[in-house]
């Protein structure tokens, strides 16, 4: 069995995944039958693609999933997502800037997730059952796929506009 701090730190990379795919959910149905949507709908495939990594890595760790923590971090997304109509109640740019942004620094957090276990498994050879540099590139080529829609967006959603 894996020490407490290893398990906790991966349950909550867990439970994040699960914001980030309710998150990715909401959007892709408000963006339905628009280029965002099959946008939304390939960076949930990719995320879910992670998320099995980590279920696979704590399975072999013997790493039991934290169903408190998924269960909050729901509860988080849902709190999240009402914060973002009161915002902008018209599924308007702010809206879809603020979703972009948060999801870019979630998988920034996973690529952290990925750097933190590479180097850990230097001095724990249990931790080597992952290819991390594959998971470090496949998240920064995600984080620059958000990015570049978080900044078209943000042109959008913050320029100041004449009356």
């Amino acid at each position: 069995m894996a020490n407490a701090h290893l398990a906790s730190y991966l349950n909550d990379h867990l439970a994040g995944s699960v914001v980030a795919l309710e998150l990715l959910e909401e959007l892709e149905t408000t963006h339905a039958h628009t280029p965002l949507a099959d946008f939304f709908s390939k960076l949930k495939t990719d995320i879910e693609a992670d998320r099995q990594e980590l279920e696979t890595l704590m399975g072999r760790l013997e790493i039991s999933e934290s169903r408190p923590r998924k269960a909050a971090a729901w509860l988080a997304e849902k709190v999240t997502e009402l914060k973002l109509r009161l915002d902008d109640s018209k599924d308007g740019e702010l809206r879809l800037f603020e979703s972009l942004e948060a999801l870019s620094l979630g998988i920034e957090g996973k690529k952290s997730l990925w750097l933190a276990l590479s180097a850990a498994s230097q001095d724990n050879p249990a931790l080597g059952l992952a290819d991390y540099e594959r998971l470090i590139q496949r998240a920064a080529e995600q984080r620059g796929r958000v990015e570049t829609k978080r900044l078209e967006t943000a042109t959008k959603a913050l320029a100041q506009r004449q009356p």
